[in-house]
């Protein structure tokens, strides 16, 4: 069962909130994340993976949730759609009934949406590349635009991505991710710090 915590709000990215104390629901990474119809969760602090399960069960990719955006069932029509922590994460819960009494929570939706839907199409631009490296190098790049922060070295991810995150996200096995990150490094192109996360260098 998740761990559910209360807060008192610093920067919310609702305004409507005010002073309102809203209940964090806690997911440790690794945890699939229930998903419900009558309403949608956002994103507090964390990353989630977004994806579909096939009737083959391999995974697709559509995505990351990151801090103030939204998921749920309500804005899919994809079946199977599951949502994963790709690292601690807090989450809140907005019922549909609130987001529709809001006229300020639902522009809020809209333009999170807005932004998810470009982020799915760069993962399809990318599943159509030939090459499963030139695919690999497209896909660090956009996880570096989407979750890079700068350090001294250069950029980090703030998540720590398993091969096997890498190898579904782009349609390709394991080994080959494994192999490719290791051509990578030898070529400078990343570096793997002591807690498992690529760097991109400067």
């Amino acid at each position: 069962m998740p761990m559910l915590l209360t807060y008192e709000p610093l920067q919310l990215p609702s305004p409507h909130e005010g002073n309102e104390r809203r209940r964090l629901h806690f997911y440790d990474r690794g945890e699939e994340i229930p998903m419900a119809s009558q309403g949608v969760w956002q994103v507090y602090r964390g990353i989630t993976q977004l994806s579909q399960i096939t009737n083959q069960g391999e995974e697709i990719l559509l995505g990351w949730a990151q801090p103030s955006t939204f998921f749920g069932l309500w804005l899919t029509h994809m079946e199977s759609y599951q949502a994963k922590a790709l690292s601690e994460v807090y989450l809140r819960w907005y019922p549909l009934t609130e987001i529709e009494a809001s006229p300020e929570l639902a522009q809020q939706v809209l333009g999170k949406v807005v932004q998810r839907i470009r982020q799915t199409e760069a993962l399809l631009a990318i599943a159509g590349i030939k090459r499963v490296e030139d695919r690999l190098q497209k896909l660090l790049n956009l996880l570096k635009q989407e979750m890079g922060e700068p350090t001294d070295q250069g950029t980090r991810l703030r998540v720590r991505l398993t091969h096997q995150n890498l190898a579904s996200a782009i349609g390709t096995t394991r080994v080959t991710i494994t192999r490719l990150l290791g051509e990578f490094q030898r070529q400078e192109l990343i570096k793997i710090d002591s807690d498992r996360h690529i760097c991109f260098p400067n």
